[in-house]
């Protein structure tokens, strides 16, 4: 399914075949998106314990705060900022942004500076998969809103994930900095270069709201302070939504920081714990081409569901497990990978089904703000409930919470007729 205007210019179309260079294009941008952050999967957190002697758990896990803060926040920004600015712009300013962030993390003299450099990952991270994910459904248009987000979550957290595994051999090898962490380098590089390249896709915005089957309602505000509180708590399916991507990415980030040390205390290597730590978004990012594409033919609830639920599986598997530590690491990763792909494009995309494209940018800079607040949520729970309860205290609330996620989103949730 296509739509197309012509003008004097080249014609716009809808379609993912029709915007196929531009796309793909932004599949790569999401890739060195996805690479950078992926730096810090293994290596960090063994950074803060090993390198400069940080004892308590949540002075560990501090940078994941600082970094889920300021990406949520971010995130909420730039839905709000897309009135204003062209989506390009706000994706070359977030690759600025991150210039500083892999030397920081290479030559860091102290935890401090280690935390300042997640700030401006979290900008970074903000403004560039924001823009992505927003310009691919935008060049789509809603037929294909599914696949389309199932494509730019998988090339971003493959990313995150094969730099993770890549990240923890480097560190067997060379040591915990700096040629880890040097490979950065790379991804802000090609992400600035291809960012300046792409084209943005106001236009596409513009024909899919001439052709929207209903204008806005009447009463129905675009103001960010009302698509905030419409996607947060008044309309049923986007708080179901909100809450479940935040505690997706809670799961995200308490693994990000209990797992490397839990597995390390269990007798796994930097190499090992690289694979355990890479498995899990690498199946999560290849997983969510064909669920993106499923969720646009059976719909978005039931992914969301069992994904929720298989998550909260993998986390038990871990416990379970751990007199195996590798078993349990590669057991728990690939029930956390696949429970996460059957989420994460299904979420996006139920958020863009239910939001009108007036409000639509709003809507998913609300919910990625709720999501990504996970992070910082998932780092604080980590830090609190490891010292005062230990790290096994910790993963068994992660399961209990993600269990319980996943039945809030099957009574919340419901499905939107986008023509599938």
């Amino acid at each position: 399914m296509s739509t197309t205007v012509d003008s004097e210019a080249t014609p716009v179309r809808l379609g993912l075949r029709e915007n196929c260079v531009q796309f793909t294009l932004l599949v790569v941008v999401n890739v060195c998106v996805g690479g950078l952050v992926g730096l810090e999967r293994t290596t960090v957190p063994l950074i803060g314990a090993r390198t400069f002697g940080l004892s308590n758990d949540l002075a560990v896990f501090s940078f994941i705060i600082a970094f889920g803060l300021t990406k949520a926040l971010t995130n909420l920004a730039a839905g709000a900022l897309t009135a204003r600015f062209r989506r390009k712009q706000l994706l070359v300013t977030g690759w600025l942004i991150g210039v500083p962030v892999p030397f920081a993390l290479a030559w860091a003299p102290s935890w401090g500076w280690i935390v300042a450099a997640n700030v401006l990952l979290g900008l970074n991270q903000g403004l560039t998969w924001s823009m992505t994910v927003n310009m691919k459904i935008d060049l789509v248009g809603p037929a294909r809103r599914g696949l389309a987000t199932g494509l730019n979550e998988a090339a971003g957290y493959t990313a995150v994930g094969t730099t993770a595994l890549v990240t923890g051999y480097l560190a067997t090898a060379y040591g915990l900095r700096p040629v880890p962490e040097l490979i950065g380098v790379v991804f802000v590089a090609a992400g600035l270069g291809l960012a300046l390249v792409v084209r943005d896709t106001a236009a596409h915005v513009a024909l899919e709201l001439a052709q929207h089957p209903r204008p806005l309602p009447s009463g129905e505000s675009a103001a960010l302070a009302a698509t905030f509180a419409r996607t947060s708590w008044h309309h049923r399916s986007l708080r179901g939504a909100s809450q479940a991507g935040l505690v997706n990415n809670l799961n995200d980030g308490l693994t990000w920081g209990v797992f490397p040390l839990l597995f390390t205390d269990h007798g796994l290597g930097l190499a090992a714990v690289g694979l355990v730590k890479g498995l899990y978004p690498i199946l999560w990012g290849l997983g969510q081409i064909p669920t993106g594409h499923l969720s646009d033919r059976i719909g978005r609830k039931p992914l969301i569901v069992v994904g929720m639920l298989t998550q909260a599986a993998g986390f038990v598997l871990a416990l379970a497990l751990l007199d195996t530590p590798l078993l349990a690491g590669v057991l728990s990763a690939v029930a956390l990978g696949l429970g996460t792909a059957m989420v994460y494009p299904a979420l996006i995309a139920s958020v863009s089904d239910h939001a009108h494209p007036a409000w639509r940018a709003g809507a998913l800079g609300t919910y990625r703000f709720w999501r990504d607040i996970g992070y910082a949520v998932g780092a604080l729970v980590a830090g609190v409930l490891a010292d005062a309860l230990g790290l096994d205290a910790t993963v068994v609330a992660a399961a209990a919470l993600t269990a319980g996620s996943g039945l809030l989103a099957a009574r919340w949730i419901s499905e939107h007729d986008t023509g599938r």
